[in-house]
Parts: structure tokens; C-alpha cells; sequence
């Protein structure tokens, strides 16, 4: 590892009340020093035999010309007890571009090297700090767009995903110490280890994890929701009544949305993207077809599906037509389909069998976009059609679960090997395999390229 000291603004470009330019490494006290002045003081501060995470009030000076940069607060932070395990000084100067750029100016002119992206947290890895899946969940923190991921993600940052991989882990290295000690001394009384409940113990805590990632990738990328019908159903009230909001336009006259309307919302700690699609009808007016194609397109692209159907009537050709076309659907197009059926606040329901009775009944709800009535119902039946619903979501990287993958592919094929009778030492290679696949998710089998494209991903200055 370069053992250089680095230095890097840790905040996000613009204005604000507060930047902070991050300094780490063995030097990072004698650069301090150097540029640094307590208020009062024209002599440089001695951080070496000063008391340990401690601010310091006093100005950032240019040591070439002694001139004067930024009022700032100084935190000096002596190493192991720091983000990366390395002296660290931070420096809080006045939000503003030309402030943070001078004071960084003079950091690296004292001595730093400007930090690559994501060397912090680097190094907070190399020097043992954070494992790969807590330094991976600091991005995932950092990019949390609900309460509920960021819930997720401060769960890995603390080391959660580790712990659901350590029984997997556990009886991997207990299983290849039992082979590898029969291989190496076959003459002597080694305790007999159960081999297929090992692989057992390891398959199942490998798939408690990727039974709950889809639902971890929900939590982290979020999911586009389409809302489809035939015109004047009720689709842009539903938009505004889940938005809680009038963002589209509602009229009583039939074919107002003549384009797609994106907005998000947090669907149970899910980042949902909602796409309010015109009505899907057959038209000679070409701006209505442009609508009409772009609606299709949407229905591609969408991860679920809203069929919102009125209520008050029996189902209209228009309504039989989609709803047949999205029960034809090819294998690989089909997403989960959830049947609103709006205006139920009104006298009388009439029977949309016609439509429901192509779908699964668990996927139809009655609302009523004008009274929020069945709101909660719809929102819980499309967690549960997107997969969001499950006891531990795994918010895994598509690196990671690539791993886990690989490690259960090994693991199967040292269970079928030891069906087959094959020798125990190599049945061992398919253990070590497996093995191994998990250390590259935690870190401990990991090498240089990979970690590079990791930290690649990563702001400067984190």
C-alpha cells in the first residue's frame, strides 16, 4: 500500500455553510502544522502532544507567503482510533469552492498527495478497519434513497452481511480442515466430520442471503411501477392520490395524459418510480399514438404493473384488450400485474370478472383514488408482487452476489462428488473453491484489479 500522506475535500461541490478538506497519514500532523495557526498564535501548532480528538480554533495560512486563507476548525485525530486507522486531520472551512480549493492548495503543496477516489475508505479496508462488505456499504449509505435502504445499508456498514455469511464460512473451513488433514495423515485417528451436513450448513445460509437480495436490489435501485388503462379510467388520480400530491392533470374528459408521467415515491422503503401512461387506445391522432407507443414502451420497461380499471362499469372492449394483451405476454416480458379497480367509493360495483378472472385474485384490490380508500392494500400488494416483502432483504452488490453464486455452484459440486464416492482430496478442491469465493465477497480473497474497480466507484475525498 503507499504509505503517502493524502488529503481530499470530503464534502460535495457547491456552496454551503461548511466544507471540509480531509487530511490521513503519517504526516498528516507535521502538514497540519505547517499551515495551520491557532487564534492568537503565530507559532505553528505541536498536534504530536496535543490530546487526541480535540478541536482547534484558528486560520489556514499559505506557508509560502504566511497570507491568511480560511477561518477554520481544526479536528486532529490521532491514528488507530480513525476512519482509516491513520493520523487524521480534518479541517472545517467556509463552504465555498475558492476556500476549500485554497486550503487543499496548501495541504498538498505542505507535503499531501491528492487522494484518489476512494482511498479513505481504502485504506480503511487495507488497514483492517472495515471488511470489503462494510467498506462496499459505505457507497450504498452514501446513495440511500429511503429511510428503509439506509436502514439496510447502515445494517452491512456494521457488519451484517459478514455475520450472515459466517455460518456459510464456519462450515467451509471446518469441512476443508477435516479433508485436508485425511488427505495429509491418512494413518491417523482424525475425528470424522459430517460431510453433507456441512454443505448443507453453508448452502443454506448462502441462500438465506440470495433469497433475500432481489429485495435488497429493490431497497438500493428502486423500481418503476407502470399505471395502465384504457382512457378515463382513473390513472392520474391514482398517480396524485399515491403521490399525495396533484402533480397530473385530472379532468373528466377522456385522454387528458397524452404522454408518460415519471414521479417517485418511497412505496414502503422502496424508491418507486410511478409512470402515469396515457390511455392505451387505438387513435388516427398522431400525438395520441405517440402517447400510446411511449405508454407500450413504459409497460417494457416497468419492473410491475398497475391495471386500473373503473369500478362502476362492467369492463369495456378497451379494458378486456389490454388486459388480455398483458396476460399474453411472452414468459420473458411478463412482470407482476396488480388490478385496481378505482371508483369503489361509488353506489353499486360492477362485476369485472371478464378482466379479474385472467389474474391471480391475490392481485386484485378495490380503491378509490378521490378518498384514498385501499391505498395501503395496493401499496402492500405491490411490495409483495416486486419481491420487496421478505424477513431479510440482502442489500448485495451485483459483485457480491456474483460470489455467492460461484460459492454455491462449488458447494453442489462437492455434494454430488461425495454422492459419487470421489477421493476426499478432491472433493477438498470443490471446498476450497467455495471457500474462497466467499472470502472474495468479505475481502479476505480478493485481488488488486478488483479492488481498484471498487474504490473506482467511490466520490474523492470518501
Amino acid at each position: 500500500m503507499d504509505t503517502a500522506t493524502i488529503a481530499a475535500i470530503a464534502t460535495p461541490p457547491g456552496v454551503g455553510g461548511i466544507g471540509v478538506v480531509r487530511i490521513s497519514g503519517t504526516e498528516a500532523a507535521e502538514i497540519a502544522s505547517r499551515i495551520f495557526r491557532r487564534s492568537g498564535r503565530d507559532r505553528a501548532v505541536d498536534l504530536r502532544n496535543t490530546e487526541s480528538h480535540r478541536l482547534l480554533y484558528g486560520t489556514v495560512v499559505d506557508p509560502a507567503s504566511q497570507a491568511s486563507i480560511d477561518e477554520v476548525l481544526l479536528a486532529w485525530m490521532a491514528g488507530p482510533h480513525t476512519y482509516t486507522r491513520e493520523d487524521t486531520v480534518e479541517l472545517s472551512c467556509h463552504g465555498g469552492p475558492v476556500p476549500l480549493q485554497e486550503t487543499l492548495r496548501v495541504a498538498l503543496a505542505a507535503g499531501a498527495r491528492h487522494a484518489e477516489p476512494g482511498e479513505f475508505t481504502l485504506r480503511a479496508f487495507l488497514n483492517g478497519r472495515l471488511d470489503l462488505t462494510q467498506a462496499e456499504a459505505v457507497l450504498n449509505v452514501i446513495g440511500a434513497r429511503t429511510a428503509e435502504s439506509l436502514r439496510l445499508a447502515v445494517s452491512d456498514l456494521a457488519g451484517d452481511l459478514t455475520r450472515r455469511l459466517e455460518p456459510a464460512n464456519t462450515a467451509l473451513i471446518s469441512l476443508l480442515a477435516y479433508l485436508d488433514a485425511s488427505a495429509d495423515f491418512p494413518d491417523d485417528e482424525i475425528e470424522t466430520a459430517d460431510i453433507p451436513v456441512g454443505l448443507q450448513a453453508a448452502e443454506e445460509a448462502l441462500e438465506a442471503v440470495i433469497a433475500g437480495s432481489k429485495a435488497g436490489m429493490l431497497y438500493r435501485d428502486g423500481a418503476r411501477i407502470a399505471l395502465v388503462g384504457r382512457p378515463n379510467v382513473g390513472k392520474s388520480s391514482l398517480l396524485n392520490a399515491l403521490l399525495r400530491a396533484d402533480r397530473a392533470i385530472v379532468t373528466p374528459v377522456a385522454g387528458t395524459t397524452r404522454d408518460v408521467i415519471m414521479e417517485t415515491i418511497n412505496l414502503q422503503g422502496i424508491p418507486a418510480t410511478l409512470l402515469d401512461t396515457a390511455g392505451i387506445v387505438e387513435s388516427e391522432d398522431m400525438v395520441e399514438r405517440i402517447g400510446v407507443e411511449r405508454s407500450r414502451n413504459a409497460l417494457r420497461t416497468a419492473a410491475a404493473v398497475v391495471l386500473v380499471l373503473d369500478g362502476s362499469i362492467t369492463p369495456q372492449s378497451g379494458d378486456r384488450e389490454i388486459a388480455t394483451a398483458l396476460a399474453e405476454r411472452p414468459v420473458d416480458e411478463r412482470t407482476p400485474v396488480v388490478i385496481a379497480i378505482n371508483k369503489s367509493d361509488l353506489d353499486g360495483h360492477a362485476d369485472q370478472g371478464p378482466v379479474t378472472t385472467l389474474f391471480s385474485p391475490a392481485d386484485t384490490v378495490r380503491i378509490s383514488a378521490t378518498t384514498s380508500m385501499g391505498l395501503p392494500e395496493l401499496e402492500q400488494a405491490l411490495v409483495e408482487a416486486l419481491g420487496g416483502a421478505v424477513a431479510q432483504p440482502a442489500l448485495i452488490t451485483g459483485r457480491q452476489r456474483a460470489a455467492v453464486d460461484r460459492a454455491l455452484v462449488h458447494i453442489h459440486d462437492a455434494r454430488d462428488a461425495h454422492a459419487a464416492g470421489i477421493p476426499q482430496d478432491l472433493l477438498a478442491t470443490s471446498v476450497r473453491a467455495g471457500l474462497h469465493a466467499v472470502g472474495e465477497v468479505t475481502g479476505e480473497h480478493v485481488d488488486e484489479a478488483v479492488l481498484n474497480e471498487i474504490f473506482s466507484r467511490f466520490c474523492i475525498g470518501k
